[in-house]
Parts: structure tokens; C-alpha cells; sequence
């Protein structure tokens, strides 16, 4: 049976040594060797025909950046995890990283002297990636809480619920993972400064990166995306993006919609979890929420959309061809909840024109207000 090829790149020997025995451990996974520095992973790519590349940021001679620059000149299509550190820097070099073209990043445990939670952090954090980034490519069958099947029919009718109907929208919800700070920052963009209703998202990210992500996507946006707080306000124009380590829910009145914050048990090994704002956000907003699911690993999103198809809101699903993983917006496509399934480059055309019906763009509106019970 075919393993995925691991090209681990690190200048601590100890990590190095750590991360290639729990990834070898694993039997789908062989380690196609190591290199402490870019200049030697460079090198060594050609001569061991890596399916992955782990790849340390900070690093003498030639640095995560740097190397990362020089795979995507020579294989542009190669996956690229970068292996960083939980603080504000390493957050920075993250982002920076995404931006160059690195598929994705895992975070180094805080405490890296801690053989225990450096290992539990490879097992439920790396080796997951690698194998939903790269599995199928490889030839290797993957559990179905990874990835899903390509669609038969990618005009699968919507799930039955409550009479489908146009009605207005009057809240964005999305839930996005693997890939997603790229998949955002491709989408936010697109929206107008006068974008009338509020946006919500969850993207399955820790604690200093949730806020960087925030403060990149609004510098680069027209609208205004900030970290989700508790007691927020929602207005139009305005995104919240759901804070590393906790859940984030929307609560409203005959006044106002606020966010709530909490740090409930994780669910679908997430906090935060789409499934959870998803909920909030049908009970509150029910036939006027929009849900987008973008890319991601998992079925995050896949519950919380069945409660958004009952109460009569609306689901977008990106496709496979533009998703890293076609995880979270392939089993909301294939449970047939999907209004309907759109191309990264799309969704922002398509959630203005969903948004724009039973309502003039031209004219401000007040912030929803929902009714009781």
C-alpha cells in the first residue's frame, strides 16, 4: 500500500527527531528524510520526491520563508505545512507564510520540553493534515471524518425543510479551516464598504491568531473585520471572526443582536466550532441567516447547517476544485443541504446577490431585529 512521503524540515535536532518518529509511527506515513535548514531541504527535495514538506519558520542560513519561496519556484504544487510557534511572531511569519503559498500550519506546543504534549500535538494536529491535505493524491483510502467523496451530482436538490422561498437575508455565518485565512482573504475583499448586514465567522484557528487574521483580512478589506468580543453589538458592514479557544454565539432581543463568547466543551474536536454559531445563528435569525461552508478538514459546519435548513435559511458550499480539503463543504454538499456549490472566485458575487434580494444596496437599513420565540 502506498504511505505519504514526509520531507521534515527543522533546525533542532530534538524536533526534528520527535516529529519524525510519530509521524513514522503512523503506518499510512513514511518519512522521506529531514533537513535543518532550507538550503538542505532544497537540496534534498529533488533526490527524495517528498508528497509533503513540514517546514520549520525560524531556521539558520535559509529560513522557513525563504524556502518556502524557492519550492513554490521549482514544484508550485507541492503541499507545504508550516510548523510554528503559538506566539504573536510566530503568528506574524504564519500569515506571511499563507501568503507566499504555504498550504497550511500546525502550531508547535507552547512548551516544547514537553515530549508528551509535543507528541499529542503531531498525533491530532499534523498527522490529520497531512493525510487530508495529501491522502487521496497518494493512493491512500482515508477515514470518511477527513475528507468525502467527490460528488455524482453536484446538483444534488437541498434537503427538504421548511417551503423554500426568497426571503431577505439578513446575516452571513461562515465556517472555514484548512485553507481558509487564503480562502478569506480572497473573499472578504470582494465586499462593498456598504455591505448591509452583519458577517460572523469561525475559523478553526488558536488564540494571537484569530486577532492577526482579523486585523489582516480589515486592512485589506472595505468592510470592517474585527475579533469577536462579548457583548459586540452586530451592525452591517461589519465581520466578527470567533476568538482562538472560544465559542462564539449570537443573542438577540427586540433592541439588538450581541455576541456571546464561552469556552464550552469543544465539538468536532473544535472550539471554536461552526457547528455552535451555526446553531445561534438559525435560532435567532432562522429563515433570514446565510451559511457559507468553505474549505476545511472535518465536518465542522455539517449540524449546525441542518439546523440553519430546518428553521428555512440558506447554505452556499465551496467546491472541491477551489477547497485545500474538501472536507466541511463536501459533507454539507453530499448530505444534499447545499443551495448551492460555488468556486472560491464566486462566492463573493454569489453571497451579494443573495444578500441583494428583497432589499436596495442603495439605501442603509437598520440592524435586524428578531422576534421572540
Amino acid at each position: 500500500m502506498p504511505k505519504i512521503r514526509v520531507l521534515v524540515v527543522d533546525d533542532s535536532v530534538v524536533v526534528r527527531r520527535m516529529v519524525s518518529d510519530a509521524l513514522a509511527a503512523d503506518p499510512q506515513i513514511e518519512i522521506a528524510g529531514t533537513a535543518a535548514n532550507g538550503k538542505i531541504a532544497l537540496a534534498k527535495i529533488p533526490q527524495v520526491n517528498p508528497d509533503i514538506v513540514i517546514l520549520d519558520i525560524e531556521m539558520p542560513e535559509l529560513d522557513g520563508l525563504g524556502t518556502l519561496v524557492g519550492i513554490r519556484k521549482s514544484i508550485p504544487s507541492l503541499p507545504v505545512i508550516m510548523y510554528s510557534t503559538l506566539t504573536e511572531r510566530g503568528a506574524e511569519k504564519t500569515f506571511e507564510a499563507l501568503s507566499k503559498g504555504a498550504t497550511d500550519y500546525v502550531t508547535k506546543p507552547s512548551n516544547v520540553g514537553s515530549a508528551a504534549q509535543a507528541l499529542e500535538c503531531i498525533r491530532t494536529q499534523l498527522i490529520p493534515k497531512i493525510k487530508g491535505i495529501c491522502g487521496r493524491a497518494a493512493g491512500i483510502e482515508l477515514p470518511p471524518n477527513l475528507v468525502v467523496s467527490p460528488l455524482v451530482n453536484k446538483s444534488i436538490p437541498p434537503r427538504t425543510a421548511m417551503p423554500r422561498r426568497e426571503e431577505r437575508i439578513d446575516i452571513v455565518a461562515i465556517g472555514v479551516s484548512t485553507g481558509g485565512p487564503n480562502a478569506l482573504a480572497e473573499l472578504i475583499p470582494v465586499l462593498p464598504r456598504d455591505f448591509p448586514v452583519p458577517i460572523v465567522i469561525v475559523q478553526h484557528m488558536p488564540p494571537v491568531f484569530t486577532g492577526l487574521l482579523a486585523e489582516r483580512l480589515s486592512a485589506k478589506s472595505q468592510i470592517t473585520v474585527q475579533e469577536g468580543c462579548a457583548g459586540a453589538v452586530l451592525k452591517p458592514g461589519c465581520a466578527w471572526i470567533a476568538p482562538g479557544n472560544f465559542h462564539m454565539t449570537v443573542e438577540g432581543d427586540q433592541q439588538k443582536v450581541i455576541l456571546r463568547t464561552h469556552q464550552g466543551p469543544p465539538e468536532n474536536s473544535c472550539r471554536p466550532a461552526a457547528d455552535v454559531l451555526l446553531r445561534s445563528v438559525a435560532q435567532v435569525y432562522k429563515p433570514h441567516a446565510l451559511a457559507v461552508i468553505m474549505t476545511g478538514m472535518g465536518q465542522d459546519g455539517l449540524r449546525g447547517c441542518e439546523h440553519i435548513r430546518e428553521l428555512g435559511g440558506l447554505i452556499l458550499a465551496q467546491d472541491q476544485a477551489s477547497s485545500v480539503v474538501w472536507g466541511m463543504p463536501g459533507f454539507v454538499a453530499n448530505a444534499g443541504l447545499a443551495d448551492k456549490i460555488v468556486p472560491l472566485d464566486q462566492l463573493g458575487p454569489e453571497i451579494l446577490r443573495r444578500v441583494r434580494i428583497g432589499r436596495d444596496m442603495t439605501k442603509r437599513y437598520e440592524p435586524f431585529v428578531p422576534t421572540r420565540g
